[in-house]
């Protein structure tokens, strides 16, 4: 095995994938490995350690490299925002490993998901991300390197231009359809098509008794947008404007005249008809606020805070 180096590990923990980036320690990717789920907050703390463990070993087997070699270990997670939480995470995993191990981890970051999409997205540069998933949430990094965040608030208090809010919005325009209190929509069709909800019983059934994920619906406001239907057209107009005061608030907070934004989230991360929208909105609506793809996935943005441990110790 090739074991003569130093080493970061940068790792993204969401609620369906963890990846894992090596690199050495001038960011030089030498591999790079995904798992399942790392969402402490879903699958709890000592499972969450688990896959991560298993994610280290294995990245480092991938590379032919001795995971003692490894300098810092830098984790982006779902709800490690909060520092008591973060806290905990850590501490578990540096529990799990040195449980199963001869030797400990030299030095363990644990911070939240946002944090690291925020450095790949800039290059640890100043700049404003745009989180739009299943949930919503805006972050931004100014020139002190001071975090601000605005939205956040979960699907039954915000999480304006999500997912989730579109999706309620246009079952909701179906319901209304189906009882003649709103305009026909094709969106009715096609989620009797996919999800075989024919009828207002279907619907309520469908919502307060079998769980369906609103969000899972969103993707179809946004084809029928697409297709011309102005009930779809509307609900993502409101939905963008709601995201155009997010980006409004953050940029008074960082108190930047020109800054950039980035989309990312399963929502925004690729071109369709409401990211269009999205991105016309915000430039033609905020000075100074330009609409940029993110440099780095957010692993590598861990990779970067790893970096910077690193530099700070040898300061």
């Amino acid at each position: 095995m090739a074991d003569n180096g130093k080493y970061i590990i940068g790792i993204d923990g969401g609620a369906t994938k963890t990846t894992a980036v090596l690199s050495d320690i001038s960011g030089n990717i030498l591999a790079e490995l995904s798992s399942g789920p790392g969402n402490f907050l879903l699958i709890g703390v000592e499972q969450a350690a688990k896959t991560i463990s298993d994610l280290i070993l294995d990245v480092c087997n991938h590379a032919e490299i001795s995971s003692q070699n490894v300098e810092v270990v830098s984790i982006g997670l779902t709800g490690a925002g909060r520092e008591a939480d973060a806290e905990k995470m850590k501490n578990e995993l540096i529990e799990f490993w040195n449980g199963r191990y001869s030797f400990s981890l030299k030095n363990v970051i644990v911070t939240s998901d946002a944090r690291i999409a925020l450095e790949g997205a800039f290059s640890g540069s100043p700049g404003i991300i745009l989180i739009a998933g299943t949930g919503s949430i805006m972050f931004a990094k100014d020139r002190d390197e001071e975090m601000h965040r605005v939205g956040g608030f979960g699907r039954f208090i915000g999480d304006e231009g999500s997912g989730y809010s579109i999706g309620r919005c246009g079952l909701s325009a179906i319901g209304k359809a189906l009882d003649g209190r709103f305009p026909e929509t094709k969106l009715t069709q096609v989620i009797a098509e996919k999800f075989s909800i024919h009828t207002a019983e279907d619907l309520i059934n469908a919502v307060y008794k079998e769980n369906f994920d609103l969000a899972s619906v969103a993707p179809y406001v946004i084809q029928c947008a697409e297709e011309g239907d102005e009930i779809c057209r509307e609900i993502l107009r409101k939905e963008a404007d709601e995201l155009v005061l997010h980006v409004k608030a953050i940029k008074n907070k960082i108190k930047f005249k020109t800054v950039a934004v980035a989309f990312i989230g399963g929502l925004i991360s690729s071109e369709n008809y409401y990211v269009k929208l999205l991105r016309k909105n915000i430039m033609q609506k905020i000075e100074g606020v330009t609409v940029v793809n993110p440099e780095h996935p957010p692993a590598y943005g861990a990779i970067l805070l790893g970096m910077e441990s690193i530099s700070g110790e040898e300061s």
